[in-house]
């Protein structure tokens, strides 16, 4: 009897927070749709919630959940073990919270997940490098899942500098960068020319550059509208740098 293929699996990560590590994320899930069965994204913690359709609900969660197929991310403590209530440093709000976070917990989640699905997508925390508490960061966390990384570079000054620091950031743990993306966050001059530099520094394939998208469309929790425009401006990396 032959094994299970183990399944495709991707971490994504940011050059800062709010730089569209959820759109991407979840576009990928669309796409990754179009070849795999059963489709999964996970985040080991987040913080700040609000008021949602009647419910205190945390935006990036609903839209990883809106993108997966699999009948586990229909409840929201299987993609993400921590809900944190304000958005700000997941360990000083686990901090006021009371709260510990338990590094074992988040991949934990992981591993469940990754065990019954066909192709998964991790959305990190904030930019590479975010604190979980005093002994493990995020960057452990994606060290230890072993994923190709795919960087998403918010398009806005200063993305150079944050993305050499970060593109280095990983590499020096010893991961594979399967691909990097240009997000449109807002106008910026030479936005093209940014791109060009962005290509020739950094040594993996462009895997899409996405366009600003219409405000109407745009607000979060996305709409799935949202991430289908989106993932027209994506390609998936490599089935070599897939873990395939």
């Amino acid at each position: 009897m032959t094994s299970k293929k183990p399944p495709i699996g991707f971490f994504v990560t940011g050059t800062d927070t709010e730089v569209g590590k959820t759109l991407v994320s979840a576009a990928l899930l669309l796409k990754l749709q179009k070849h795999h069965t059963s489709v999964i994204g996970y985040k080991p913690v987040v913080a700040g919630i609000r008021l949602i359709d009647g419910q205190l609900q945390n935006e990036d969660l609903l839209t990883l959940a809106l993108a997966s197929n699999h009948p586990a991310a229909k409840e929201i403590e299987n993609i993400c073990p921590y809900v944190l209530k304000t958005a700000s440093a997941p360990h000083l709000v686990a901090e006021k919270e009371q709260l510990e976070l338990d590094y074992t917990t988040m991949l934990q989640g992981y591993q469940n997940l990754q065990k019954q699905t066909d192709a998964i997508v991790v959305e990190g925390v904030g930019g590479f490098k975010v604190p979980f508490h005093q002994n493990k960061d995020s960057a452990d966390f994606a060290q230890d899942l072993g994923l190709p990384v795919i960087l998403v570079i918010g398009m806005r000054l200063g993305c150079i500098n944050h993305a050499l620091l970060t593109v280095e950031a990983i590499l020096s743990r010893g991961l594979t960068i399967a691909g990097w993306v240009a997000n449109t966050v807002g106008p910026m001059n030479l936005i093209d020319e940014n791109i060009q530099s962005l290509r020739q520094l950094i040594k993996a394939p462009l895997l899409g550059i996405i366009p600003q998208i219409d405000p109407e469309l745009a607000s979060t929790p996305y709409t799935l509208s949202a991430l289908q425009i989106a993932a027209s401006h994506l390609r998936l990396p490599e089935a070599d740098s897939a873990n395939s």
